[in-house]
């Protein structure tokens, strides 16, 4: 079959005058096929229509479509079965596709261009991250440069409005500007309502748009090519950064995710024949300048102060000072940090970036009770009066005793009340030698002492 451009050759020279045999042989094509060119007179293939061997099985075929849910595997082995057909398999596709039964071969969905400083790509997908010894659930958040193709993207635990704008500010922060707009699916993170182009930006997302001087564009419901962009990068990191990683939290993991961004951003990219940074390099006189002062992003609460002193925020309980219990604060939540605020003063804590239910309190709201022991008890007080030579094993028995304090001084004065002193303090010494603080078992050597030293056995007086 000739080609378009043979039969267009083949036309233009005819039309120049030259004969059909010149024609024949400058092309080395047979005179009959120049003359049925010339005779069409049009430049494109005609297209080969040719009886499909099906035809006469239309119905039957249709309904088989029907009963084995559009399976055309299914259908073919049906009609060979049934029908006894030996007709081919692509036959069959090409005549559900000439009856409408099946949709058409995709077309080519073709190519973005886009200019340097006019689109970023913006996106999240759920991946999984080993931390702390074990694989857990992670949300990727991802940005690329459409024209530099430049790839940043950082991990959290949960993805809201918060963490949205925490990610943008790194990224433009990174990237050291901004473009013209920022391209975002259809996700409640950002809109309020509406999809594509009738997406209207939550009040809060485009003032956080406002302030660096871009807007919030979303791609139509159904066209994901239109991201393409950032979509491209997520089997990369997952396949490339998290494969065979590990990490202690998530800032381990978003400083790696940092530094593996500026390898990679560094690194020959096949599929656009170039190196990121050096178009970024390009790239960077377009972009919009950064604001000279951009206010942290943070999040307002309002908490009560429970009666253990604390401040509930995600599970996690903060310390404040005891005299704020029952008050209503004001709890600010930045990246790394919380500000805790009654209205006159602020208490700053370490923010935990997970729910753990875990407690945290500052040095400086432990709760300081008066020490039981800085008083000297009224026992105490009798044993310094009574024998001021047992003090120290006095003091050790308070600290290494199996008895309250005051139980066992109790029981030491009412061994040197009913026994006798020499007996006692003997025991005593003893005990203490050996870091016996058991006062019954010291009361059980004092008897032996008195029953040795004032009841001899019969025995002992014969002699």
């Amino acid at each position: 079959m000739l080609k378009q451009r043979q039969r267009t050759t083949i036309l233009e020279l005819h039309a120049q005058g030259m004969s059909l045999h010149g024609i024949a042989r400058s092309l080395k094509l047979s005179r009959k096929t120049v003359k049925r060119v010339v005779r069409s007179g049009r430049e494109t293939v005609p297209r080969l229509v040719r009886p499909s061997g099906y035809e006469g099985h239309r119905d039957l075929i249709r309904e088989l479509y029907r009963s084995c849910k559009g399976n055309l595997v299914r259908v073919h082995e049906e009609l060979v079965a049934i029908a006894g057909m030996p007709l081919s398999y692509p036959a069959l596709t090409a005549f559900c596709r000439s009856e409408g039964l099946t949709a058409p071969p995709a077309q080519g969905s073709g190519e973005y261009e886009f200019g340097p400083g006019k689109e970023t790509q913006h996106d999240t997908s759920p991946h999984r991250a080993t931390m702390a010894g074990r694989e857990r659930p992670v949300t990727t958040a991802s940005s690329v440069l459409c024209y530099s193709h430049l790839l940043f993207f950082q991990f959290y635990p949960a993805f809201t409005r918060f963490e949205c704008k925490l990610f943008l500010s790194e990224t433009h922060g990174y990237v050291g500007g901004v473009t013209e707009t920022v391209l975002v699916d259809n996700t409640s993170v950002v809109r309020a309502w509406g999809t594509g182009k009738a997406m209207v930006v939550a009040p809060e997302m485009a003032a956080f748009a406002e302030r660096y001087g871009y807007e919030f564009r979303a791609h139509e419901v159904g066209d994901s090519d239109r991201k393409g962009r950032v979509e491209a990068p997520f089997r990369f990191i997952e396949g490339n950064f998290l494969a065979g990683r590990s990490f202690r939290d998530f800032a381990d993991l978003n400083a790696q995710a940092r530094a593996w961004c500026d390898r990679v951003n560094r690194s020959y990219k096949k599929h656009i024949r170039a190196i990121p940074a050096e178009l970024f390099a390009a790239e960077r006189p377009a972009l919009r300048a950064l604001p000279a002062y951009v206010p942290p992003v943070y999040r307002l609460h309002q908490r009560v102060v429970d009666i253990y002193g604390y401040v509930n925020l995600h599970t996690n309980r903060y310390s404040v000072p005891f005299d704020w219990v029952a008050r209503t604060v004001e709890v600010l939540e930045y990246k790394d940090h919380l500000e805790i605020s009654d209205g006159r003063s602020v208490v700053r804590h370490v923010r935990l970036e997970e729910p753990l239910g875990r407690k945290v309190r500052l040095a400086e709201h432990q709760l300081h009770r008066p020490r039981r022991d800085s008083q000297p008890s009224l026992e105490e007080r009798r044993l310094l009066e009574v024998a001021p030579d047992l003090a120290d094993y006095a003091r050790a028995l308070r600290r290494h005793g199996r008895k309250l304090p005051t139980l066992a001084l109790r029981q030491l004065l009412r061994l040197l009340e009913e026994y006798p002193p020499g007996a006692v303090r003997g025991a005593i010494d003893e005990a203490a030698a050996y870091g016996l603080y058991d006062l019954d078992r010291v009361e059980r050597m004092v008897l032996r002492r008195v029953a040795r030293d004032f009841f001899p056995l019969e025995s002992d007086e014969d002699e």
